[in-house]
């Protein structure tokens, strides 16, 4: 399976990352960032934190359906997964989270705010 981020930026000027697989699409979304540098952070700590069970939390929506949440240390919330119609699907998704979200393979696709357009998509890696 191959992982990786893209990290992109909304028309408001903040910034958020996802991790994606090219077997399934996203596998974690995150919340908003306000810069850039914030976003970036976030990766770090989703590879710093992915390999450890005691950072997720299992939850159940009002609509029945799963998901998880990855916390950090200070049991910030940095990723949500999508909902799954049952709990075996859902921690099938966190064992992929967990083998993927140390990659270093980041896909920046943000865009320069004042123009709107120009800025080609790159890749690096850590």
């Amino acid at each position: 399976m191959s992982t990786w981020y893209e990290l992109t930026n909304s028309s408001d000027g903040q910034f958020r990352f996802v991790l994606k697989s090219d077997e399934g699409g996203t596998l974690l979304t995150s919340e908003l960032y306000k810069t850039k540098s914030a976003a970036e952070n976030g990766i770090e700590s989703v590879q710093g934190n992915c390999q450890n069970d005691a950072r997720y939390e299992k939850k159940s929506a009002s609509n029945g359906k799963f998901y998880f949440n990855l916390k950090a240390a200070n049991h910030q919330v940095i990723g949500t997964s999508g909902m799954h119609a049952s709990g075996e699907s859902c921690a099938s998704e966190i064992e992929k989270v967990k083998a993927g979200g140390a990659t270093q393979t980041i896909k920046d696709l943000t865009m320069p705010l004042k123009s709107g357009a120009g800025a080609p998509a790159s890749e690096k890696r850590l």
